[in-house]
């Protein structure tokens, strides 16, 4: 991996808050996982604060919201909560700081309205959907019933976001504290992920999209089972191209970095390779589960088995659309795949 420069290597105590530009803040929350914080950044609006990004829907993350709202604030209001997208570490809270401030929330349409969808979907069909996704991939029946007693997750972890939002489009010019922000729309992580750079700034707010240490998950997922996620997201990273080799780059997770465009090659690499290693393991027929085994050989819990999936089929369906893998469904409802 390309050595990347850390301008700001300590991170934030908690629910404290570092500058790393002019107006520009940086606030950790911590997450009950393996990957277990966020970054959040508070950005100096001219009447107030605008946020980016919220925390997960829990007691823990609401508690240092409040010490920030009494300490950190200097006595201004915040403005607009924007949300880069709607995975629940970063729009779990949207609809409570929203309600909190009576200040509008700002994502892009695809974003917001997957959010709102898998929130409040508590019905039968959700979950035949997703059960019949991981049986077609030949999932133990011990897992599936586990999966079955979960329900929808994203809704224990996610508030309902604000039933009204401002959209934001590719390209778009936001003003925030007399500065203009443009909007960079990046696919395959999540439906429309916005990222915002900030030229006078010298700043790039890029979520999840690009992350310094860790590729984000690109996954084929229950609610769009045919998806090419891969492609996508590997065609958005050629958005971020053309933005000054010295910009600072404020990623969801891990630290602030310098060497966009180097990171931008190691994870081009990485995933060609992960795409040999697919292809590899496609000599004979394999299900789903016997794909994900062969590409995932550490010990995975139950979550991660299914991002496991999701990540194989990534690469397996990009495969099969330049046909160099062929798919099969058995006659016990179960999807093979082989090296065409």
């Amino acid at each position: 991996m390309t050595h990347l420069e850390f301008p700001f290597p300590v991170i934030p105590e908690a629910a404290s808050l570092t500058t790393v530009a002019p107006g520009v803040h940086w606030l950790r929350m911590p997450l009950p996982f393996q990957l277990d914080h966020i970054n959040l950044w508070l950005l100096e609006d001219t009447d107030g604060w605008t946020l980016v990004d919220t925390g997960l829907a829990n007691d823990a993350t609401r508690g240092i919201w409040l010490k920030i709202f009494a300490d950190g604030f200097r006595g201004r209001p915040v403005v607009r909560v924007l949300v880069t997208h709607f995975h629940p570490d970063h729009m779990g809270l949207a609809g409570w700081l929203t309600d909190q401030w009576r200040a509008p929330m700002w994502a892009t349409h695809g974003e917001w309205a997957t959010a709102r969808m898998l929130s409040l979907d508590q019905t039968a069909a959700l979950r035949d959907a997703h059960m019949a996704f991981y049986r077609r991939a030949d999932f133990p029946r011990e897992i599936l019933d586990d999966l079955a007693a979960l329900g929808n997750v994203y809704a224990t972890r996610a508030n309902p976001p604000p039933a009204t939002m401002h959209r934001l489009r590719e390209g778009d010019r936001v003003s925030i504290g007399g500065r203009e922000w443009r909007v960079i729309v990046g696919t395959g992580h999540s439906p429309e992920h916005a990222c915002l750079y900030c030229e006078e700034a010298g700043v790039l707010i890029s979520g999840d999209q690009v992350l310094p240490k860790i590729t984000p998950i690109i996954g084929v997922w229950p609610t769009e089972p045919e998806g090419d996620p891969l492609r996508l997201y590997l065609d958005s990273l050629r958005q971020f191209a053309n933005l000054p080799e010295d910009v600072t780059v404020l990623p969801s997770h891990g630290l602030p970095f310098l060497g966009l465009a180097a990171r931008i090659r190691d994870i081009e690499h990485h995933h060609h390779r992960r795409l040999d290693h697919a292809l590899k393991a496609c000599a004979e027929w394999v299900t789903g589960w016997e794909l994900l085994n062969k590409l995932f050989t550490r010990s995975l819990d139950l979550h991660q088995k299914t991002f496991a999936l999701g990540e194989s089929l990534a690469h397996v369906h990009y495969l099969m659309k330049d046909g160099r893998i062929v798919r099969e469904m058995g006659n016990d409802g179960v999807f093979r795949y082989r090296r065409a």
